[in-house]
């Protein structure tokens, strides 16, 4: 997923404000729970590919909450799941707990990473939001442009993801890289679900032919909205909260069907510590750790949780794809042949 970035003073002031308004017990494990997680040693380790920004927000409120220690190892999801999988193959996982995008967490539920978890927090998510193997979808990260109101007048934005394409925004518009980054590449391949073939065949042709900037993968595509280098991207909605925190003025073109890609916590079957991985997922579910993770720019499912983003509540989230190994081959083979000549 690229470089990291750190808000340390954004994570302090979101969980400073839901302490002070909840209190010590906002969250909603039980004092059981804890008490049997803290004979494991006091400590929880989590494999991820979540933002440093979010991981390092839930850390706060978990050990507040707690006083049991988090940590955790961010990586790109797949980084995540070939670490994971090494780990779990040789018998010596060092994580209790793992969160990712639901391809990757598919390939390693079906090597028998994870243990089944019903947590109680899983009440407040609504059935469609809930995989029969994999539990809660927490979030859904979502694709869609963003502009940079510094660099392109809102009248001037495009209207729709198919505007981007059009001549006055030559040179103006950045993406992950289609063919390198494995996301974009899912990505321009669901583009079908979102818009009748031959259209999204069409668009991604003449995506390719608009000239587009790649960038290294999503976050540095982020960046270069965010500073202004470039006034359009396309890349995660989130960031245009997370910029804007930071004094830039994004905003997003509504384009309520968005295609993204869910992503899952579960448990590790042998977890070194396992009744502290279930107190850390039942603290994750949680109406309020939702509501910490939506402040920072999350597409959170916990049903009636948004995050501060105007009309976020009309987005739709549409799911990818799931391709295998072989289907990506095949389409980094057919983008190559059209991005790259």
């Amino acid at each position: 997923m690229g470089k990291e970035f750190s808000m340390p003073t954004i994570a302090a002031l979101i969980i400073g404000c839901f302490i002070l308004a909840n209190g010590p017990s906002a969250f909603g494990q039980s004092a059981q729970s804890i008490a049997a997680a803290k004979k494991e040693g006091g400590k929880i380790i989590l494999y991820t590919s979540m933002e440093t920004f979010t991981a390092d927000a839930l850390k706060k409120a978990f050990e507040t909450k707690t006083g049991i220690q988090m940590e955790y190892w961010r990586g790109g999801s797949t980084e995540v799941m070939d670490r994971v999988l090494s780990e779990h193959r040789v018998g010596k996982p060092g994580f209790d707990v793992v969160a990712t995008t639901g391809d990757h967490m598919h390939v390693m539920s079906k090597e028998g990473v994870f243990a089944k978890y019903e947590s109680p927090s899983l009440k407040g998510f609504a059935k469609d939001a809930i995989d029969p193997v994999l539990g809660a979808r927490y979030r859904n990260v979502l694709y869609g442009v963003i502009f940079n109101k510094a660099g392109i007048k809102a009248a001037d934005a495009p209207k729709t993801l198919e505007d981007v394409v059009k001549p006055q925004y030559r040179g103006k518009l950045v993406i992950p890289h289609p063919v390198n980054h494995t996301l974009t590449t899912q990505w321009l391949g669901s583009l079908d679900k979102i818009m009748p073939k031959e259209r999204a065949e069409k668009f991604i042709r003449d995506l390719a032919a608009a000239k587009p900037i790649f960038a290294e993968s999503i976050v540095p595509a982020a960046d270069k909205v965010g500073t202004g280098e470039t006034p359009i991207g396309i890349t995660f909605v989130r960031f245009v909260l997370t910029y804007n925190k930071q004094g830039a003025s994004l905003d997003y073109v509504r384009d309520y069907n968005m295609l993204g890609d869910g992503q899952y916590i579960n448990i590790a079957a042998k977890a070194p510590r396992p009744n502290t991985g279930k107190a850390f997922i039942d603290f994750f579910l949680d109406e309020e750790s939702m509501k910490i993770q939506a402040d920072t720019g999350e597409f959170v499912n916990r049903k009636g949780v948004y995050p501060p983003l105007q009309d976020a509540d009309k987005i739709k989230f549409v799911q990818m794809y799931q391709f295998t190994k072989e289907d990506y081959e095949t389409k980094k083979k057919e983008y190559q042949k059209i991005f790259m000549q």
